[in-house]
C-alpha cells in the first residue's frame, strides 16, 4: 500500500487511507478483527491514514440522539484501544467537517440515478418498504465517495459488503475527471485482504458476526470482560470430528473453519502454519488454547475502552483535534472541485 494511487488517465496521488465506521454500537471481535486491528498495522507501516466514524451515514435510518453519541464515543474509544494513535493518524466523526457533505453534493449530481439503482446494500435495508425509505439511505454510495474522495484517497480498506459502493466511487471519480477534462480524483482501491475480513458467528459459522443477532453468545464483545471471552469460545459451536491436517479440509466445516480463521487472525498466522500445529486436535484442546488466545488480545483492549469511556469530555478533544487536521486536507481539495466546476469566489 505503499505504492502511489493513480487517476482514471494515470497521473500519480500519494498513497493515502481512509476508512469510516458507522458508530452503531456494540463493537464485537469482527470489527476489531475486520477494521479496527488493521487500520493500527496500517498507521504502523508509516501509509497516511484517515479514520472516522460516519455518523452522518448513521442517520440514513432513525437513531435515539443520546445513543448516537454514546455509540461515537464508544466507537473512538475502540479505535484508540486497538493501538490507533491520534497523534499518527487523524480521528474524528464525519459530522464535524462539512466538507463532507458539501462534496456529496457534487457527487449526487454526477452519479447517475441508474447507478443508484443497482446498489444491492440499498435493496437489502429497505426491504420491502423501499418507498417509505429515507433519500439518505438511497443516497448512501454518494456521501462515501465524498467522505473517501474529498481526501484524494488512494486506497480504503473495506469488507466485501462494501466493494460494489467503493466500484461506484471509482465510477463517479472517472466521470468527474472526464467530464471536466482533468486528472483531479485518484481511483480509490480497495483493500481486502487477510485471514478474517469476515469473521462468522459463533454459535452458526454461515452467518457473519453481527451485533443484531439476538444471541449475545453467538459474539465476542469489544466489553466482554476476560472470563466472558473465554465462556464464549468454550461454548462455540463445533462439529464433533477433531481439526483436518490442512487447511483444505475445512471447506465444508463453517464452524470449525471460523474458528481458526479467528486463531490465524489473532496471532497474526496463516491458516497453514495454525494447521501445521493444531492439525489432528480435538476441540477439547483447540478451544482452551483459542481461549486463552483471545483473552491474551482483545481482554486489554475491553478494559481500555472502560477507562477511556469515563472520560467523554477527553474523546471528544481527541475527535474535535482530528477533525481540524481533517479539514485541513479537505477544504482545499474542495475548493479546487468547486473552481473546476466553475464555481465564482472558489478559487479565493
Amino acid at each position: 500500500m505503499t505504492e502511489a494511487g493513480t487517476g482514471a488517465g494515470g497521473a500519480k496521488f500519494a498513497p493515502r487511507v481512509f476508512s469510516g465506521i458507522q458508530p452503531s454500537g456494540d463493537l464485537h471481535l469482527g470489527n476489531y478483527l475486520g477494521a479496527l486491528k488493521r487500520f493500527a498495522e496500517t498507521q504502523d507501516a508509516g501509509v497516511e491514514s484517515i479514520y472516522c466514524m460516519v455518523d452522518l451515514h448513521a442517520i440514513t435510518v432513525w437513531q435515539d440522539p443520546a445513543e448516537l453519541r454514546h455509540a461515537t464515543r464508544e466507537l473512538a474509544a475502540g479505535f484508540i484501544a486497538s493501538g490507533l494513535d491520534p497523534d499518527k493518524s487523524i480521528l474524528f466523526n464525519q459530522s464535524q467537517v462539512a466538507e463532507h457533505t458539501q462534496m456529496a453534493w457534487v457527487f449526487n449530481c454526477v452519479a447517475r440515478m441508474g447507478w443508484m439503482k443497482r446498489m444491492t446494500q440499498f435493496k437489502d435495508k429497505a426491504g420491502k418498504n423501499a418507498e417509505q425509505a429515507s433519500l439518505g439511505l438511497f443516497g448512501y454510495p454518494a456521501l462515501m465517495a465524498a467522505d473517501i474522495l474529498v481526501y484524494h484517497a488512494t486506497h480504503v480498506p473495506v469488507g466485501e459488503d462494501q466493494k460494489q459502493h467503493l466500484e461506484l466511487t471509482q465510477e463517479i471519480a472517472r466521470k468527474f475527471n472526464h467530464d471536466y477534462g482533468v486528472e483531479f480524483f485518484p481511483v480509490t482501491e480497495p483493500v481486502i485482504e487477510g485471514t478474517a475480513t469476515r469473521v462468522m458467528n459463533l454459535r452458526d459459522g454461515t452467518k457473519k458476526m453481527s451485533k443484531s443477532d439476538p444471541s449475545d453468545m453467538s459474539r465476542i464483545n469489544l466489553t466482554d470482560d476476560a472470563d466472558t471471552i473465554a465462556k464464549k469460545i468454550r461454548k462455540a459451536k463445533t462439529d464433533p470430528e477433531p481439526l483436518p491436517l490442512d487447511a483444505d479440509g475445512l471447506a465444508e466445516r463453517p464452524e470449525a473453519r471460523n474458528l481458526v480463521n479467528i486463531y490465524a487472525a489473532l496471532a497474526d498466522m496463516s491458516l497453514d502454519q495454525v494447521m501445521a500445529e493444531a492439525g489432528g486436535q480435538s476441540f477439547s484442546v483447540f478451544k482452551p488454547r483459542l481461549a486463552d488466545l483471545a483473552v491474551d488480545r482483545i481482554a486489554p483492549i475491553s478494559a481500555e475502552m472502560g477507562r477511556l469511556m469515563e472520560d467523554p469530555d477527553e474523546i471528544d478533544r481527541t475527535l474535535s483535534a482530528g477533525a481540524a487536521r481533517a479539514r485541513a486536507i479537505a477544504a482545499p481539495i474542495l475548493r479546487r472541485t468547486y473552481d473546476i466546476l466553475g464555481m465564482v469566489g472558489a478559487g479565493a
